[in-house]
C-alpha cells in the first residue's frame, strides 16, 4: 500500500514539492553561510519525493543552534514551502483518493517550517 501511495503522491504533487526543496537547497548552497540549511533542504526534499514509510523524529542532540537556524530558515524558505504544502493539500483533498495524500501534506508542514534538529527515519512496520 505504501508503494502505491508513494507513486500517486509523486505524480500528483510530490515531484513539485521536492523541486521546491531542491531549489531552496541550491540557493542555500550559493550563499556559503547557509550550507547547513541546504543540506537540510535536500534531506527534506528526498522525504517529499517518497514520504510514505518514513517518519520524522527530533534529534536528541539538537540545541540552541538548531533553534536559531530554524528561525532563519523560516524567514528564508520555510514559510513559502509550507504554503506550497497547504495549496497542494487542498488540491489533493478534492478527491476521496487524495485525502490520505492531503493528510500527509499537512503532516509535512512542521518539518518544512523547522527542518533543523529533525531526523527522517523509516517508520515502524
Amino acid at each position: 500500500m505504501r508503494i502505491l501511495l508513494n507513486i500517486i503522491w509523486l505524480v500528483f504533487g510530490g515531484l513539485w514539492l521536492a523541486l521546491g526543496y531542491f531549489v531552496a537547497g541550491i540557493l542555500c548552497f550559493i550563499l556559503i553561510i547557509t550550507i547547513p540549511f541546504g543540506i537540510a533542504s535536500f534531506r527534506v526534499g528526498v522525504y517529499a519525493l517518497w514520504p510514505f514509510g518514513k517518519t520524522v523524529i527530533d534529534k536528541p542532540t539538537a540545541g540552541v543552534a538548531s533553534l536559531i537556524g530554524n528561525v532563519i530558515w523560516f524567514i528564508i524558505a520555510g514559510l513559502w514551502l509550507a504554503i506550497g504544502h497547504v495549496v497542494t493539500a487542498i488540491a489533493m483533498a478534492i478527491t476521496i483518493i487524495g485525502i490520505p495524500l492531503a493528510v500527509a501534506n499537512i503532516k509535512m508542514i512542521p518539518i518544512s517550517l523547522m527542518p533543523l534538529g529533525k531526523d527522517i527515519v523509516d517508520a515502524p512496520q
